[in-house]
């Protein structure tokens, strides 16, 4: 038995719910490790995968007899097929956040039901990592640290952000990742101080700042860390903001535990940033997972509490517009007494010395 559906099914009862239509793709992959193209339907009877004829065959490689999935090639379906999956049940859940309005009518039209909203049952449930979750995320934050090793090395005078950001990408693919997790950012100089800036064509110079946030996949699961680089030298406009930035990040982690209210450790997190002439312009951090980006979502207007093995992310940021910006993040795993921090790379200020780039 497909002990994830079996909790789905049971999800699905308290909310007065027959079926349910599963289209987010990432999802899809979270209850049953299929990444191919498809949708996937839980009725009264049976759980149903309908995908495209060219991918049946992989996708029957993937399931075992335990997953208790019905494979249907979509070509081979009528529409009273179509209509008959959900017979006899009153209303079917579908995911409101993913379906977009020209879905939501041809799913009314193909399967012939009440569809009800589903309040995002399966995302709150990946908030908490089993253990083999955890070890994939543990992997690719390992790769996240030797990357960051890598570039300190790598990074010379003249090169331009763009060239820095192919290597992370060249560097990820070539050392154990299935992907990136997320286009990285390299913003050096005055373009740090936009948070999510794209790598230009601007050229490191001797003592420049840059910001480089960046992550990976492993098994389909991501990490995410932000890191300061300077360039042979840390100008003296930057330490002050860069221990402020620290002591935040440092701070923050320190309430991390199970059972704390997000809101409140977003807020300290605020608050400190503000009285010291900062004002916050993101969200202390977010949920990491299958998503670069998921619940739980770390800032004030989350007001829920910490769970143990959500894993997420602590990244307090201070911005001088024009000038610079200065970013510390780090992926945690919440435990019941504290937390782990996934991303092993130091916070201490990174001077790297190099020389000029010559191609």
């Amino acid at each position: 038995m497909n002990i994830k559906i079996k909790w789905l099914r049971d999800q699905l009862k308290t909310q007065n719910l027959q079926g349910m239509i599963v289209s987010n793709p990432v999802n899809i992959k979270y209850l049953t490790g299929i990444e191919a193209e498809g949708i996937l339907l839980i009725t009264l009877k049976e759980n149903i995968f309908i995908t495209d004829g060219r991918y049946v065959e992989s996708v029957n490689t993937i399931l075992t007899i335990d997953d208790e999935i019905l494979v249907n090639d979509k070509k081979n379906l009528s529409k009273d097929d179509y209509a008959g999956f959900f017979m006899f049940c009153e209303n079917v859940g579908f995911e409101e956040n993913f379906v977009t309005y020209a879905n939501y009518k041809e799913y009314l039209q193909t399967f012939r039901v009440n569809l009800m909203e589903t309040e995002n049952i399966i995302e709150g449930q990946r908030t908490i990592k089993e253990e083999k979750e955890i070890k994939y995320i543990q992997k690719a934050c390992e790769i996240t640290d030797k990357c960051f090793e890598f570039l300190k090395g790598f990074i010379k005078i003249g090169m331009t952000e763009k060239e820095i950001a192919f290597e992370i990408e060249k560097f990820y693919k070539t050392n154990g990742a299935d992907d990136i997790a997320f286009d990285p950012i390299v913003a050096s100089g005055h373009n740090s101080s936009m948070p999510h800036a794209v790598p230009g064509v601007r050229r490191i110079k001797d003592g420049d700042i840059i910001l480089i946030d960046m992550g990976c996949k492993y098994k389909g699961y991501c990490s995410d860390m932000t890191r300061m680089i300077f360039v042979n030298h840390m100008e003296d406009e930057y330490k002050e903001a860069y221990s402020i930035c620290l002591r935040n990040n440092e701070n923050a982690e320190r309430e991390i535990r199970d059972g704390k209210n997000m809101k409140t450790i977003a807020q300290n997190s605020n608050n400190d940033l503000k009285e010291n002439g900062y004002v916050a312009l993101h969200s202390l951090g977010h949920g990491v997972g299958l998503d670069i980006h998921e619940e739980p979502f770390f800032g004030i207007i989350y007001d829920q509490p910490l769970k143990e093995n959500m894993v997420l992310t602590v990244e307090p940021g201070v911005y001088n517009a024009g000038q610079f910006g200065i970013r510390i993040e780090d992926t945690v795993l919440v435990t019941k007494m504290g937390m782990e921090r996934l991303t092993k790379t130091p916070k201490d200020p990174t001077i790297i010395h190099c020389n000029d780039f010559k191609k």
